[in-house]
């Protein structure tokens, strides 16, 4: 079904997801997402297309991604927020990799790399057993995401490979989907 009113996920690890929507018609956005204006930059509206090749989604894709290739152990759906802004909560079964993590800058990058799957021989990489990703951070506003990808896509990363939501925190609960707080 294309609509999500409640939908329960198995990951490959045997972890159960559950997404919901809110199903309270009074419900309303409280704190860091009901803003409407941020200072640009840094806080600039994002473009749909980050990298060619990299292909932007919705909500439906992000819960259907996660049914299939999340729980199938082939992908990841990386939060690529900073640490204190994932703690506040994230979409069910996002794994946080901050995007400063992601830069080339960062000395344990090659080590990030090699735990999703790609491998270095001499100085090249190799991604063909690569996961595939999807990444977002906190919305159409955030930049977090796109740095992500377009420093994934600087190391090699192959864009068939990577995934954007857009939308991001902000958009998932506006929509009144679940937000989940992580335990570690």
């Amino acid at each position: 079904t294309p609509e999500v009113a409640s939908k329960s996920i198995t990951l490959g690890n045997g972890e159960e997801l559950r997404i919901e929507r809110i199903q309270d018609p009074d419900h309303q956005l409280t704190g860091e997402f009901t803003k409407t204006s941020r200072a640009c930059p840094p806080f600039c509206i994002t473009p749909m297309t980050i990298s060619a090749g990299v292909e932007t989604v919705g909500e439906l894709e992000v819960v259907a991604y996660l049914e299939n290739a999340v729980a199938a152990g082939t992908s990841l759906l990386l939060d690529s927020r900073m640490p204190e802004w994932f703690v506040k909560g994230t979409i069910p079964g996002a794994v946080n990799v901050p995007f400063a993590t992601l830069d080339e800058t960062n000395p344990f990058r090659d080590e990030i790399l090699k735990a999703l799957g790609a491998r270095q021989s001499g100085g090249a990489w190799d991604f063909s057993g690569a996961k595939d990703l999807l990444l977002f951070s906190n919305g159409p506003w955030s930049d977090q995401a796109p740095r992500a990808i377009r420093s994934l896509r600087s190391a090699g990363y192959p864009a068939e490979k990577i995934k954007y939501y857009r939308g991001g925190m902000q958009v998932w609960m506006l929509l009144g989907l679940t937000v989940k707080q992580p335990t570690s």
